[in-house]
């Protein structure tokens, strides 16, 4: 009974297959799209999430507000801070590309893209609020930075003055000449550093002024500026007073040594005069004249040098100087031997 197939039945068969076919490829790809943007939906959600998580642990710790109690931890603390502001130019690279996706998937108006906005605008004031939170810590840390490492230098300055105060309070002015000189060209040494110092001293109040109000007007702070200003002054005062003290010694020295040398120059003559005898032949009497001619001079020179050592020990007690009673009984003895 078998009889041959309409061959329009046939293509009919076929075009339906095709139509199906086309119908399924169609609905594939819309199914394709639809998954997505699917895809970029919760993605774009999960990135949102992820930013949300990243932010609230930046705030827990930016909410402790610590900035160190001294200069080692805020350094250690502003290393810290450094890196996360690193980690913050990266989040806020990562976070500009998902906002971008966020703005796609609302052009597309694709389906469940309701709360994106709301997302959007919620991450973008938590992330203004964060950079705002980050800059005003990172000036605390730089206020705090700054207040410590004045104080640090202001530490420095005072340990340095009280060194420097024990050196120019010293009581040793040396025991001759050459060690009073050798102690007085040190002096002049400290004394040069003193100078130098100054002007640290001085820069100390345009310092604090520009440090953080809650640290410059700290009565701690301020009290230690003048104590420090203080001390460079009993400093620079000291100072003064023992290179005066130590030019004083030295001149005292000087003027021993001189009268010394007076002294035995009259002990020589006087040995000279109570040896000698009046010579009968004219040739030695010729001898013992120029000798006496030749004292003369010689006598002329050793008056200029008393005339200075009487000029420097009027000088001394004059200046009030310790040691006036022995110059003075010095000086009297020269001046009745010679």
């Amino acid at each position: 009974g078998y009889q041959p197939c309409d061959p329009q039945i046939i293509c009919n068969r076929v075009n339906h297959v095709q139509t199906c076919l086309e119908e399924l490829e169609e609905l594939a790809a819309k199914r394709r799209k639809e998954l997505e943007d699917s895809r970029q939906l919760w993605t774009f959600f999960q990135e949102m999430e992820e930013a949300e998580a990243w932010i609230r642990e930046k705030e827990k710790i930016l909410a402790a507000k610590s900035c160190g109690r001294d200069l080692s931890s805020v350094v250690t603390l502003t290393n810290k801070h450094k890196t996360m502001l690193g980690e913050l130019g990266n989040r806020r690279a990562l976070l500009h590309q998902t906002m971008k996706k966020g703005e796609k998937i609302l052009a597309k108006k694709s389906f469940g893209s309701a709360g994106i906005q709301e997302k959007m605008r919620e991450v973008c004031l938590r992330w203004k609020k964060l950079e705002e939170v980050t800059g005003l810590h990172q000036q605390r840390l730089e206020d705090a930075l700054n207040f410590f490492q004045f104080s640090a230098e202001t530490d420095d300055l005072v340990a340095w003055l009280q060194d420097t105060y024990r050196i120019v309070s010293s009581d040793d002015f040396g025991h001759d000449d050459y060690s009073t000189q050798a102690l007085l060209r040190k002096h002049r040494a400290v004394v040069d550093e003193v100078e130098k110092h100054r002007a640290a001293v001085l820069s100390l109040r345009k310092q604090l002024a520009l440090l953080a109000p809650d640290h410059r007007q700290g009565v701690d702070v301020q009290i230690r500026v003048v104590e420090v200003e203080q001390l460079y002054g009993e400093v620079a005062e000291v100072a003064v007073l023992r290179t005066q003290w130590l030019q004083d010694a030295l001149a005292v020295y000087r003027m021993f040594s001189e009268v010394h040398a007076c002294e035995v120059w009259v002990d020589e003559k006087e040995q000279w005069l109570e040896k000698m005898e009046v010579p009968e032949e004219l040739d030695e009497v010729e001898v013992v004249q120029h000798r006496f001619e030749s004292l003369d001079q010689e006598m002329n020179s050793v008056m200029g040098r008393i005339l200075d050592v009487n000029q420097v020990v009027q000088q001394l007690v004059d200046g009030g100087h310790p040691s006036s009673d022995e110059v003075r009984s010095c000086q009297d003895h020269l001046n009745s031997r010679y």
